[in-house]
């Protein structure tokens, strides 16, 4: 059975040049990881949650901003570890230097029995769609095509 998850990528148009918002995964495994490692804020749903309300609960918890507009279907893709991910994307704006994310629980290090608490998102940051071609999970890559083609057909 595959996994399902449910992301926003917040655009914004920054002296002429499309810019996108991605999101680092805090936590000890990605720590010091940059190429690859960044992604759409996105997450899981709960009981009963349509894909975009998850999207959007999930962008709140994930950045700490609540978001609301004319969203556009980006579709679904699938990552390498199997997991399918649905996305849309908003034209918007805001300062990842105020990025607060949720927290999760996790014993590090390995089999140590010592729990410590982490951020889901450790930083945010606003990049070209080169830079951010280079920076997002490949599997969340064809997102950033599908944006530009389909903000260049309207």
């Amino acid at each position: 059975m595959s996994v399902h998850s449910y992301g926003i990528l917040l655009y914004r148009c920054s002296a002429g040049h499309l810019q996108v918002m991605l999101v680092h995964p805090g936590g000890p495994f990605w720590a010091g990881k940059d190429a690859g490692a960044w992604s759409i804020p996105k997450g899981l749903p709960e009981a009963e949650e349509a894909g975009l309300e998850t999207a959007r609960r999930e962008f709140r918890e994930e950045t700490g901003f609540e978001v609301d507009g004319n969203f556009i279907e980006l579709g679904v893709l699938r990552q390498a570890s199997g997991k399918i991910v649905h996305a849309w994307a908003l034209q918007g704006d805001l300062d990842v230097d105020r990025i607060r994310s949720n927290t999760f629980t996790l014993e590090w290090p390995r089999r140590s029995g010592t729990l410590r608490e982490y951020p889901e998102v450790d930083s945010g940051g606003w990049f070209s769609l080169k830079e951010a071609r280079s920076k997002i999970n490949p599997g969340q890559a064809g997102f950033l095509e599908r944006l530009q083609e389909k903000l260049e057909a309207s």
